[in-house]
């Protein structure tokens, strides 16, 4: 068993939060040492932690509308490594899921992410994702995707996919025109090494 399998493995049995995970634990992630994309989410939703498929729902359709990629390569860990900040589906509150747990970026993070030496591209979607894998990030979301030339070519920060993020696009119409075409071709040269 490789260093990153046996991780994986420790990881499936971690109940660290357990206490406050109202769902109870199960991570959710995949990984590959051969992975060429880090995929970094914020953390599963409720959908995602019933069915233990990452990205498996109307969130999951639109991102891979946006990387124009198949369900196969996508679900592929050698193309793909899909590592939310936070592993377990947090629950829910007053204006949809919970921030992810803490503990997964603490406990796991500083572990599994040197064992992805081929990764060449990291996709930082949602604010969570930005602030762990972009430090020196704007001050906003917006501020900090409107700068995504700046963190080019190695992390590509994105907005949620989310139905919910409808009026985000519609104000920020650049993001289609500008970031998704570039962010297809750089996925496309990365995946085609």
């Amino acid at each position: 068993m490789s260093a990153l399998e046996g991780l994986l493995t420790e990881i499936a049995a971690c109940r660290a939060c357990e206490a406050s995970l109202p769902c109870g634990p199960r991570p959710v992630l995949r990984a590959a040492a051969s992975s060429r994309i880090l995929l970094a989410g914020q953390a599963p939703g409720r959908k995602v932690h019933e069915s233990g498929v990452p990205w498996d729902d109307a969130s999951g359709k639109r991102l891979r509308e946006w990387l124009s990629v198949d369900a196969d390569t996508f679900y592929d860990p050698a193309c793909f490594a899909i590592v939310p900040m936070g592993f377990c589906y947090p629950g829910t509150g007053s204006n949809g899921d919970l921030p992810p747990r803490p503990e997964c970026s603490r406990l796991w993070h500083p572990r599994l992410l040197p064992l992805l030496g081929r990764v060449e591209l990291v996709l930082a979607v949602g604010a969570y994702a930005q602030a762990y894998h972009l430090p020196a990030r704007k001050r906003t979301l917006t501020e900090t995707v409107a700068a995504w030339r700046e963190y080019w070519p190695a992390v590509v920060p994105l907005p949620h996919p989310s139905p919910r993020n409808q009026m985000w696009l519609a104000r920020n119409r650049w993001f289609e025109a500008e970031l998704l075409p570039a962010l297809r071709g750089r996925v496309g040269e990365v995946l085609a090494r």
